[in-house]
């Protein structure tokens, strides 16, 4: 399994930017479908975005399409969120996942899992 740390988030006014980062440990980061999910206060877990193994292919829920950005760096075991125009409903714990077989929306079909990163959008 790969091992996964989060970092970037903090306090930012509606209507700004963040970009969060989640570094993974091994050599065969390549190899795995990466997603960002999050967890509000109170919520169940929600699907963010997720991103394939090479980068090209991305897909968003369609609460933060046009809003935010998924990338990856292969090179140094890199996945970012980068989040722009957000709203107060973006507040949550964000957190990264990485699956070798699965692209997709469901929570269960990431195995590997990081601590998350609080986001709190201010008015």
């Amino acid at each position: 399994q790969v091992q996964l740390v989060e970092s970037g988030g903090g306090l930012v006014q509606a209507g700004g930017s963040l970009r969060l980062s989640c570094a993974a440990s091994g050599r065969t980061f390549s190899s795995y479908n990466m997603g960002w999910f999050r967890q509000a206060p109170g919520k169940e877990r929600e699907f963010v975005a997720v991103i394939g193994r090479s980068g090209s292919v991305t897909s968003y829920a369609d609460s933060v399409k046009g809003r935010f950005t998924i990338s990856r760096d292969n090179a140094r075991n890199m996945v970012y969120l980068q989040m722009s125009s957000v709203i107060l409903e973006d507040t949550a714990v964000y957190c990264c996942a990485a699956s070798p077989s699965y692209f997709g929306v469901q929570p269960t079909g990431f195995g590997s899992w990081g601590q998350g990163t609080q986001v709190t959008v201010s008015s």
